[in-house]
């Protein structure tokens, strides 16, 4: 006879039919993978949305109904409470994991009861930072223990945008992190392989400057980079504090790639030569994704994420007709293009129907686009290599056609350079001779000019630089000091007396005492940048580059010492030199 406390257990099994299924599952040995899915076992509120959890619990006029997959699906906002229970009659202790495989829901409230008791409430989602997660995962998990007759019930309020799927799973811990290796290497392994594609396309690109790889390498790249936003990844890895960043990332990444599809298109299949409509097409298309990208950018998103949808449904479309007319014209390339296109598009349409709702299935709707372009990527890159390949052999080809033509002109060359050596022999040493001859000529037509040119440069009487060499190099000075804002001087000299010294002495005296200053004046000028000019008559003019005031006035002040110091002497007289010398220093700031 039973017991009156197996009766009771009965009766609760009965009464609770996920019983049944939670027991399978906590009965299950350690090495077990086995889950369950608890959409079967959910309830929903759809119309309850702005109720707490007390009211959603104790309020009779809340309607439950058994959950369908095919009321939450697609793209759409939704709002709506969900309820789940059971009890775990095994009577080893156990450490469960609920896990929600959509990580691109806004926001889940989730609330364990036990036994009656809350036990604990958490706020997920990826409106949150990743870093407030329980468990640091691309999915959404709680883990929690169970003992022997523990009564767990689960209340889960889910606000969000975009794709409303709700995967919901319950594991044994070992179960689950069996599972979670599983999927890592086999996301792991998916962008490893666009990943390195992506980036080897992209130093190709560098290396030959090639527009086709260019383009490629940014379409890879940026699939790549949507393919780990869709699993969770990139908001895990790359920009987990800043959870706004999701809104756009799948959006605009879908219209980046297009572009990139687009151009990497009107290249690989060479419309320009082949196709103006199609090379048109192509160019208008990419303006297009680009325009989509920026208007994504001020619209909701779930709207941004839907016209994304049609939009890449298009464009898959549109491809495979391009390459699929270019491959029926006998273009080589074509053929492996329209193959991957072939697979894209499939993979395209059978996603985006499904993430439209215009279908149900059980299929994860990322699959069928993910293996799509998986490989139509690999074909893509097949088909470059098969053009780089192309492209090497015809370059070789050409190289060698070159040699060819190279060594024929190489023997005609030689052969009338030996018809011609006995001419150009007799011809030779007259040509040297002349060539001597004319070389002497010029060098001493140099010399001469350089002697022109100097003696144009330089006052003929004291062996300074003239009143024109002055004058342009006050003009160069000039700009440098502007430019530079370094201090420009100019000392203006004049010998006093000097009528005096030409009416009493002779202007032969006058000559000699010219010279003396002159010489005096070079040897105070220290700096090869200073420049000592005869300005006019008796007057000398020094410019001193990068010099202010004080400098100036120094170097007046030894000019002027050393020119009292040094009297003339003419014949058995001698007469004292004195100088006025004016100074003016300044930043040039004006031309």
């Amino acid at each position: 006879m039973p017991t009156c406390f197996q009766r009771l257990l009965l009766t609760i099994v009965l009464i609770f039919p996920s019983i049944l299924t939670a027991k399978e599952l906590l009965s299950i040995s350690d090495k077990t993978t086995e889950t369950i899915k608890l959409v079967p076992e959910l309830v929903i509120a759809p119309q309850v949305q702005n109720v707490n959890i007390t009211e959603i619990r104790n309020s009779a006029a809340i309607q439950w109904e058994p959950f369908r997959t095919a009321q939450i699906k697609g793209i759409a906002n939704t709002s709506y409470w969900v309820k789940f229970d059971f009890i775990q009659t095994v009577p080893q202790a156990k450490q469960l994991i609920l896990s929600l495989t959509n990580p691109h829901i806004d926001s889940i409230g989730l609330y364990h009861f036990k036994n009656g008791l809350l036990v604990q409430q958490l706020q997920l989602g990826d409106y949150y930072p990743f870093a407030n997660r329980p468990i640091l995962s691309t999915n959404f998990l709680y883990s929690f223990a169970s003992q022997q007759f523990d009564k767990h019930q689960f209340y889960l309020k889910i606000d969000s945008t975009g794709a409303t799927n709700l995967p919901l799973n319950l594991w044994s811990s070992e179960a689950y992190y069996q599972n979670a290796e599983q999927q890592t290497a086999l996301y792991g392994f998916q962008l490893g392989v666009l990943t390195a594609i992506g980036i080897f396309s992209l130093f190709i690109a560098l290396t030959s400057r090639s527009f086709s790889y260019t383009y490629y390498a940014g379409y890879v790249l940026s699939i790549t980079l949507f393919v780990a936003s869709l699993n969770g990844l990139a908001f895990r890895f790359i920009w987990p504090e800043w959870p706004q960043v999701q809104n756009y990332a799948l959006p605009a990444l879908l219209s980046l790639s297009m572009m990139f599809a687009f151009l990497f298109s009107e290249k690989v299949m060479l419309f320009k030569y082949h196709n103006q409509t199609m090379l048109r097409l192509c160019r208008i298309s990419a303006a297009a994704s680009v325009l989509l990208l920026v208007v994504c950018l001020f619209l909701d998103y779930t709207t941004a994420l839907r016209l994304n949808i049609y939009a890449v449904m298009l464009a898959s479309v549109m491809l495979m007709y391009m390459s699929t007319a270019q491959a029926i014209k006998g273009y080589k390339l074509a053929k492996l293009f329209a193959i991957g296109w072939f697979c894209m598009m499939l993979g395209a349409l059978i996603s985006g129907a499904l993430y439209l709702n215009i279908f149900n299935s059980d299929l994860t709707a990322s699959t069928p686009f993910i293996i799509g372009l998986t490989t139509e990527v690999i074909f893509m890159a097949a088909l470059l290599a098969i053009r780089y390949n192309d492209e090497r052999i015809a370059k070789l080809k050409i190289q060698q056609d070159a040699l060819d033509q190279a060594k024929q002109a190489r023997e005609h060359k030689e052969k009338a350079l030996r018809i011609e050596a006995r001419s150009s022999e007799q011809l030779s040493q007259k040509v040297q001779e002349r060539t001597l001859e004319l070389e002497i000529a010029l060098r001493e037509l140099n010399e001469a000019n350089q002697k022109l040119t100097e003696q144009a440069k330089v006052d003929s009487l004291t062996g300074v630089k003239n009143r024109n060499s002055f004058d342009k190099r006050i003009l160069a000075e000039g700009r440098i000091s502007r430019r530079q804002q370094t201090p420009l001087s100019v000392l203006m000299l004049d010998l006093d007396h000097f009528k005096t010294i030409n009416d009493s002495y002779g202007h032969l005296a006058g000559d000699q005492a010219l010279r003396v200053v002159a010489d005096i004046l070079k040897q105070n000028l220290k700096r090869p940048t200073d420049l000592v000019s005869r300005f006019g008559g008796e007057e000398f003019a020094i410019i001193l580059p990068n010099t202010d005031q004080t400098g100036a006035l120094q170097v007046a002040e030894s000019i002027r010492k050393a020119i009292n110091a040094a009297p003339i002497s003419w014949g058995d007289q001698s007469f004292p030199l004195t100088v006025s010398i004016g100074v003016n220093s300044e930043v040039i700031n004006s031309e």
